[in-house]
């Protein structure tokens, strides 16, 4: 389950609903989708095939229909980073920098964890949401953000899409962003 930890005092949030009403108060769509769906040899896997992969989003074919008729959404794919994965560290320092898109950038994660960390409303500031399998967020556009993985450094995430060749994420320089928190 998602956690939400507010950079700014340092105060954490949890529980499905609270996590919800946090993140609708800051414009970010929250939701869980049962993970545990996925078949047991996929819940720890990292490196997947394009068969694994399309596995995956068959198994959650409806949720993934149902967001995507909602939000607009019209591709959807499987990412999947460890370290295993080739360059995973100069691939991190391209995600690890305060940008924005021109369209949401959304992700239900499938296995491991993330962390999106995300620019709130001026009261609240940068906050840190610690992602887990079943968690889906969708962060809007224009929204500033970066998204890394946690300490495990293993992740595999549903992510969709209204135009992939449109999907561009924008530098956002803001001093007040303080990387080491």
């Amino acid at each position: 389950m998602a956690e939400i930890r507010i950079r700014n005092t340092g105060e954490r949030i949890s529980g499905e609903e609270n996590v919800r009403s946090f993140l609708d108060k800051q414009e970010v769509l929250y939701e869980h989708w049962n993970a545990a769906k996925l078949p047991a040899e996929l819940q720890e896997k990292f490196v997947l095939s394009d068969e694994e992969k399309a596995q995956i989003l068959s198994t959650f074919d409806e949720e993934i229909r149902d967001l995507a008729g909602r939000r607009g959404y019209k591709t959807w794919d499987v990412i999947a980073l460890s370290d295993a994965t080739p360059n995973l560290d100069e691939l991190l320092k391209k995600f690890e920098s305060v940008h924005t898109h021109t369209e949401d950038e959304v992700r239900a994660i499938t296995a491991g964890r993330g962390i999106f960390i995300i620019k709130g409303t001026d009261d609240v500031g940068y906050f840190d949401v610690e992602l887990e399998a079943g968690d889906v967020i969708s962060v809007p556009e224009h929204k500033a953000h970066f998204f890394t993985l946690m300490e495990n450094r293993k992740i595999v995430a549903v992510r969709l899409f209204i135009e992939t060749e449109g999907w561009i994420a924008h530098p956002y320089d803001d001093p007040a962003f303080q990387k080491a928190q």
